[in-house]
């Protein structure tokens, strides 16, 4: 399962998609954080992913907002990885909206609760298709944004990252196996905001790939 070929199914064939939690410097600094020793992260189950064609549908009752990230998708199985090797476990990459039910996350905060639901909702991993590691040569310099309705909400680049891809890939697989068409996404930038009906959120890297999707409700 190493090839680029293979890699184009990995909606269909990877077995779970880890999210990281405010990993970009500008937006620690937008929330007033400290810079953490170790990343925060959470799991999105592959039922919630889908593909350009299909809607975000938003769960009754939720309010929800739209996250602009870069996918890292895993090419070869990996565990307990070094940080030297770890660049070599990945098979490319894709877009990814990190789409958050911020009802959910606030609730899970004030009691110490479970992100899953407020993360792993069907649909709330909107991805794009695979993009081949040659064409993102270097993945600490990719600038993404994200517009809703045309607006521009979010604009900004990998370079901000507060743990790079291959810490990530090291600290994870300390803990978790990663393997084939697993997908990391790796953060997003300031100026998520809540989406509704009726709305069309376009992502993408600048000179790069892009998607679009529209957004409905129960």
């Amino acid at each position: 399962m190493d090839s680029d070929l293979s890699m184009e199914n990995f909606v269909q064939h990877g077995t779970k998609c880890i999210g990281v939690a405010a990993n970009y410097r500008s937006l620690l600094k937008v929330l007033n954080r400290s810079t953490p020793d170790v990343p925060d992260f959470f799991m999105k189950p592959p039922s919630s992913y889908i593909t350009e064609g299909q809607k975000i549908i938003i769960p009754k009752g939720f309010s929800v907002n739209e996250e602009i990230e870069l996918g890292v998708v895993i090419g070869k199985h990996g565990r307990k990885v070094s940080e030297c090797k770890a660049m070599d476990i990945v098979g490319g990459y894709c877009l990814a909206l990190d789409m958050t039910a911020t009802c959910r996350l606030g609730l899970a905060r004030q009691t110490g609760g479970s992100w899953t639901l407020g993360k792993g909702f069907d649909t709330a991993c909107p991805v794009s298709k695979f993009i081949p590691k040659s064409q993102i040569p270097d993945p600490h310099n990719v600038e993404l944004w994200c517009t809703v309705n045309g607006v521009e909400k979010q604009r900004g680049n990998t370079d901000d990252l507060v743990f790079n891809i291959p810490f990530l890939i090291s600290y994870i697989s300390e803990y978790i196996t990663l393997e084939p068409n697993d997908v990391i996404i790796t953060g997003s930038p300031p100026g998520m905001g809540p989406v509704t009906k009726g709305d069309v959120i376009a992502g993408g890297i600048t000179g790069g790939e892009s998607m679009k999707f529209d957004v409905d409700a129960e």
